[in-house]
């Protein structure tokens, strides 16, 4: 009986040891470690040519704490996501980082992330301390995926320059709230409800050849949160019938996390 419920003891221990590392592994709330640059020809904030699309609006959102990624730009689909990352020298570094929003692709010298200065900056223990860090240009980091927060914006719709009304219809997406990444697109006429699933054009662009005509609403795909079921969200304003490029439209809603 002694020898049996060692036995049983030795097993369950075991187990546990084995589901530690996986458990450990699909850890969203873990630091990866990596290294991280900044853009060193650019202003404070972040660059308007970036490859996400955004325009100027990827140079200024989040007050200018953006990023360019490789890995994690994933063909367009972790534009706007937002990491904390923050570098790992005692001498300057502070334990709380940055929070920055992905709006670009690139890399320089092994790193994951090229930030715009005002965000490498902010990386230091104190502002004192940031030209030291700066002089260093590249710094081993660690890093993990956060919920954007947006407190006082609603999921916004920029209608890309290259649209041509009726024919074609190109939109980025402003504001992307929460911690889940917004996987595919259908634009839909509000009378009949006959949709069209949109092509990412390029980083955060979706984009649709001849769409639906009338007032249209959008529906988003969203990637599993928690419980990792992907759920479609539909904004409570619609893109006006007459939508015109450049324009902004208010979609009425924020995601949650």
């Amino acid at each position: 009986m002694a020898l049996s419920l060692q036995f049983l003891l030795f097993l369950l221990v075991s187990i546990l040891l084995m589901q530690a590392p996986a458990r450990a592994a699909t850890c969203s709330d873990c630091f990866i470690q990596s290294r991280a640059a900044y853009y060193p020809n650019s202003d404070e904030a972040g660059t308007d040519t970036g490859a996400c699309g955004f325009g100027a609006f990827g140079a200024k959102v989040n007050g200018g704490d953006v990023s360019a990624t490789s890995d994690l730009y994933r063909d367009g689909v972790g534009c706007g996501a937002c990491y904390q990352v923050r570098c790992t020298n005692s001498n300057y570094c502070s334990d709380k980082g940055v929070t920055v929003v992905i709006t670009d692709h690139g890399s320089s010298d092994n790193t994951d992330f090229i930030l715009s200065r005002r965000a490498f900056s902010k990386m230091a223990q104190t502002t004192d301390l940031a030209p030291s860090l700066l002089n260093l240009g590249v710094v081993g980091i660690e890093y993990r995926r956060v919920s954007c927060s947006f407190p006082s914006k609603n999921i916004m719709f920029k209608i890309d320059e290259a649209s041509n009304y009726p024919n074609y219809l190109a939109f980025v997406i402003w504001y992307q709230q929460g911690k889940r990444d917004v996987i595919a697109v259908q634009l839909c006429e509000t009378q009949n409800q006959v949709c069209k699933l949109l092509d990412r054009s390029h980083g955060a662009v979706w984009a649709l050849v001849m769409p639906p005509s009338g007032p249209l609403s959008i529906r988003m795909l969203l990637s599993g949160g928690e419980d990792g079921d992907e759920t479609w969200e539909v904004p409570t304003n619609d893109i006006p019938q007459d939508w015109k490029a450049g324009d902004v439209y208010d979609s009425g809603i924020q995601l949650d996390s």
